[in-house]
């Protein structure tokens, strides 16, 4: 057995900093989960925002750090699905239970679907496909539920969709990962880009923006939510 050789302070410093990063988006999640408790949805979606921002980036800086190697202490993976599991499900489930965005008395019902299914699918180690497909629709409830709150639908279309959506997280089915799949990656980052302004634009107008606005989202929103229909076939 070769003795292991010993990590220098510069990188270990660099591995955990990224670690920290990652880290940080369970205080952004905190945050978010007291405006959703106070109904400032616009506060708590800048706030997710944010943590989608830091969510984005921190695996591009773990690479580079190769924190794997310099931060063996720490699981970057199981991190990024702890802090995933509260910005991307527990925060969103709460805002549309406390909105009354579901039928009277169903409200539960949702909320515990979404956190039932998501957590889960956390915890499958079949998640992401060899070639960085998400396999199932992939508990984004924070997507989800901006455009609950920008359509503004029905409670029991929301709810409808949610059981939908719930039962689609376990289905067969491709949805694409912006920042890792390789086909057409211009177009999605373009196309990432575009929402980001679009949703800013959105909280702009505290989530009731004019009609050009509403419809690039879901330009952009049907962009992703296809993609994966038209996956080459590769090993899964």
């Amino acid at each position: 057995m070769e003795p292991q050789i010993p990590v220098p302070l510069r990188l270990k410093f660099a591995g955990y900093s990224v670690h920290a990063l990652t880290a940080s988006g369970a205080v952004l999640g905190f945050l978010a989960l007291l405006a959703a408790i106070d109904h400032r949805f616009v506060e708590m979606f800048i706030w997710l925002g944010i943590a989608l921002f830091v969510d984005g980036i921190d695996g591009t800086f773990a690479r580079r750090a190769n924190v794997k190697e310099t931060a063996i202490a720490i699981s970057g993976d199981t991190l990024d699905l702890v802090v995933d599991y509260v910005t991307y499900v527990l925060v969103p489930a709460l805002a549309m239970f406390q909105a009354g965005l579901f039928p009277l008395g169903w409200g539960t019902v949702a909320a515990g679907a979404i956190c039932l299914t998501a957590a889960l699918y956390f915890a499958d180690v079949r998640m992401k496909t060899d070639d960085w497909y998400f396999r199932g629709f992939p508990a984004v409830w924070n997507l989800f539920a901006f455009f609950a709150f920008l359509l503004k639908p029905e409670p029991w279309i929301t709810f409808g969709l949610v059981i939908l959506f719930s039962g689609l997280t376990f289905a067969p089915i491709a949805f694409v990962h912006p920042m890792r799949v390789v086909r057409l990656k211009l177009l999605t980052l373009l196309m990432l880009g575009a929402g980001t302004v679009l949703a800013v634009a959105a909280l702009f107008w505290n989530l009731d923006p004019p009609g050009p606005v509403v419809l690039g989202l879901l330009v952009v929103g049907a962009y992703f939510l296809l993609f994966g229909l038209f996956r080459p076939k590769s090993q899964d």
